[in-house]
């Protein structure tokens, strides 16, 4: 999700529009959060990790 949401905001910033680049910070901000849950042990979807 991380990646998907900096390439939302990369295309965004690119083509100047303004619904990806919103749509990339939120799934940008979403996959930090899941990413930072997975690596304290929390569990993630029913996943002990989550890549």
């Amino acid at each position: 999700m991380v990646i998907i949401g900096a390439v939302l905001m990369l295309v965004g910033f690119l083509l100047g529009v303004p619904i990806l680049w919103s749509v990339g910070v939120i799934v940008l901000i979403i996959g930090i959060v899941l990413w930072l849950m997975g690596t304290m042990g929390h569990m993630v979807g029913g996943r002990r990790h989550y890549y």
